[in-house]
């Protein structure tokens, strides 16, 4: 589903979705993505934001263009685990912070966290 805001630019934010789907296992390694009209359709945006998300997604190494049947996800699975990791990082760097300034303690937060993976 995408939804924007205006925290950051509208490319940026079809990036973090490509990768998200990336990550999930939405797009698989090597699978073709559907074409820039699609997905530009598909996310209400027009095809020339659309097309600069793919273009700075492919530059990351995280799609490829094969001239004649369209982009596809990278199939180097060290690029997509490099991905996971480094996404895993920030989430939690975030959430860290965030419990930090609301006055949590690092043992309190570790807590919080094996009490909620516990019980999910």
């Amino acid at each position: 589903m995408w939804e924007f805001n205006n925290e950051k630019p509208v490319y940026v934010q079809i990036m973090d979705e490509i990768k998200a789907r990336i990550i999930s296992g939405a797009y698989q390694a090597g699978q073709r993505i559907p074409s820039v009209r699609e997905l530009a359709e598909e996310a209400r945006v027009n095809p020339n934001t659309m097309q600069k998300a793919l273009y700075e997604t492919e530059r990351q190494g995280l799609i490829f263009s094969m001239r004649t049947s369209g982009k596809y996800i990278t199939n180097d699975e060290n690029i997509i685990s490099e991905l996971k990791s480094d996404t895993a990082r920030t989430e939690s760097e975030i959430f860290i912070n965030k419990m930090i300034k609301l006055g949590f303690t690092k043992d309190e937060i570790l807590t919080i966290i094996s009490n909620t993976v516990h019980n999910m």
